[in-house]
């Protein structure tokens, strides 16, 4: 039996929430070992935690001069020089003596010697030979970071389930972990439909048109962390259709394009509903990709239920909803938590009118630096225009209940 929800066709963020809710509640997929430097943007799936504290000793933050904070309450105030500290040497020999009014030169990131509590930027300071000539007081623990305050030894560092950023990463270095255990990375298969739909490297007759799809959504779940999967391109006929599909069941993810529209030969819906097929939403309220299907099926009785998208087959309808609402599913199998949607604001730079009713997500470009950002739609003749796509850098995202905004407003921007 088909469940279908309520109200099949739903806003763009009620679409939004409902991919976002099942990503929640997907189990990530085994782990694996790998070198440190190949875990960039892959999701731990371990605990790091501190080896030692860190920083190890007091760290001096500015070269200079370590002292005894009481020895230079009343400036100017000569002090006896008794050594030099640099990064990466020990500070054993260098001790200051209570009452002795000694300094020791160091150098930023060298420890700071037993018995000083601060250090004296050496612009303060005048040397002449063995003595030095402190002009600026200081207070205790100036110019020092403490042992331990950045973090002590079996402290937690990073939790199972974060994504490995370059500071994540040298995090890691920082605690000696030459590999890391890391959720592997999702299978995501891809099947684009339709009898005009040809491999990219043959000769369309006027009536056909090369096989795009497949490769920008190969190149954005590349960009996702994930494996693409490419299959052959299906028929608009049912039998091979429904083998494809079942096929593709068989990854962690399908990503179908084209034939969830209502024509005559769009299968997809028809397939899925005779594999039983669970439908969360059979269409969102936005522009492009009002066709959008979310949903889930198994290729048989026995078989796991796999999370499918139906995507529209326009090229600009499917790479957009990639990012709304494919993009939170890949992340989540991938071992990490989707990331929220954030848009960025910029200034509009010439009027826009539109239709009420939809949310858009149109090409655009931004451009200028700082903060002085204007963008500002490219010409497209619709959701085929792949050439239009191609020179925007972003997309201009238009709420359903304006039809008019003016130039200079701040207005919402999706980047690509």
């Amino acid at each position: 039996m088909v469940t279908q929800p309520a109200q099949a066709i739903v806003s763009f963020e009620q679409a939004r929430h409902i991919v976002e809710q099942h990503a929640s509640q997907v189990p990530p997929g085994p782990a694996e070992t790998i070198d440190l430097i190949a875990a960039v943007g892959r999701v731990l799936a371990e605990e790091i935690h501190a080896d030692r504290d860190s920083p190890p000793f007091p760290r001096a933050t500015r070269d200079g001069f370590a002292v005894r904070a009481i020895d230079v309450t009343q400036v100017p105030a000569t002090l006896t020089v008794i050594g030099e500290i640099r990064a990466g040497a020990s500070p054993a020999e260098s001790a200051l003596q209570v009452g002795s009014r000694q300094a020791v030169e160091i150098m930023t990131g060298a420890p700071v010697p037993a018995g000083a509590d601060a250090v004296v930027m050496v612009e303060y300071t005048q040397r002449d030979g063995d003595r030095v000539e402190i002009q600026r007081s200081a207070t205790s623990g100036e110019n020092v970071v403490p042992r331990g305050s950045e973090c002590k030894a079996e402290q937690l560092l990073l939790s199972a389930g974060a994504r490995l950023t370059p500071a994540a990463i040298g995090l890691a270095a920082s605690v000696g972990k030459a590999q890391l255990s890391v959720y592997a990375r999702p299978r995501v298969a891809i099947l684009s439909t339709g009898d005009e739909v040809i491999d990219v490297a043959s000769s369309p007759e006027p009536n056909q048109i090369r096989n795009s799809n497949t490769y920008s959504l190969a190149a954005q779940l590349q960009s996702a962390g994930a494996i693409p999967l490419m299959l052959p391109v299906a028929p608009d006929r049912a039998e091979p259709l429904r083998e494809l599909i079942e096929e593709g069941l068989e990854a962690d993810l399908l990503l179908l394009s084209g034939g969830v529209s209502m024509g005559k030969y769009d299968l997809v819906e028809q397939i899925f509903a005779e594999l039983e097929a669970e439908f969360f939403f059979t269409g969102a309220q936005i522009q492009p990709g009002k066709p959008i299907v979310f949903g889930r099926a198994s290729a048989s009785a026995t078989e796991k239920a796999t999370y499918f998208f139906g995507l529209p087959g326009n090229p600009v309808s499917t790479m957009v909803c990639f990012e709304l609402f494919a993009r939170p599913m890949i992340e989540a199998l991938g071992g990490g938590s989707p990331t929220p949607l954030r848009f960025l604001q910029a200034r509009l730079k010439s009027d826009v009118k539109t239709k009420t009713g939809l949310t858009r997500f149109l090409p655009a470009q931004l451009s200028g630096e700082f903060a002085d950002v204007e963008v500002e739609l490219v010409r497209w003749q619709g959701s085929g225009d792949m050439v239009s796509t191609a020179r925007a850098n972003c997309y201009l995202v238009i709420p359903p209940d304006r039809e008019t905004i003016k130039a200079g407003e701040m207005v919402s921007v999706l980047p690509k």
